[in-house]
């Protein structure tokens, strides 16, 4: 088995990964689930205990997430890399556990006028119009996940809950029936 790694980081031993990936369908639970078998690949191959996904948005926000290693994951993922390449070797096609392998994509041609779409002229203007509140969600967001401690699992406060994923991801929920204060110092 072999790696190619963007690099170790020297104090912890854990592999470092960079990526670059666009803003508008960012997320940090995304970006770990698409990038764990690598990441686990790498860890496996290398001997290493944890991960460091760094990542760059289009928009230039910049995030970095500690995956830690996963024995059971590693050895299903190198069970199928196996697989896989007894396929290559034999030339018989890989099998995706009894389901239809994914369909091609087909390269996209043209360029389409859809200016006579009511259906267009709807769904664009809702997307006008919420942009503005979709950039300020994704401001907070930032925000808050900059204020939670790095030591907390939740954190919970004035009807929102953050919860950090084992991944590191950190997601955020409606908290409903918050009989906290409303206001509360700032720390």
């Amino acid at each position: 088995m072999a790696a190619t790694l963007d690099g170790t980081v020297e104090a912890t031993g854990a592999v470092f990964e960079a990526k670059f990936m666009l803003p508008w369908s960012f997320s940090e639970e995304g970006a770990a689930q698409k990038h764990m078998p690598q990441l686990q690949h790498n860890m496996w191959v290398t001997n290493a205990k944890t991960a460091e996904l760094s990542i760059i948005t289009g928009g230039g926000k910049w995030v970095e997430i500690t995956i830690p290693a996963d024995s059971l994951y590693q050895h299903l993922l190198l069970t199928a890399e196996k697989k896989f390449w007894r396929c290559v070797e034999n030339g018989e096609p890989p099998r995706l556990f009894g389901v239809e392998p994914p369909r091609p994509r087909i390269e996209a041609i043209r360029v389409v006028d859809m200016s006579s779409s009511n259906s267009w002229a709807e769904f664009a203007g809702l997307f006008r119009s919420t942009r503005p509140a979709f950039l300020e969600h994704e401001r907070s967001k930032a925000e808050l996940k900059s204020l939670k401690p790095e030591d907390a699992k939740e954190a919970i406060g004035h009807g929102i809950r953050a919860k950090r994923s084992k991944s590191g991801a950190v997601s955020f929920d409606l908290v409903c029936g918050a009989t906290e204060s409303s206001h509360a110092p700032v720390q």
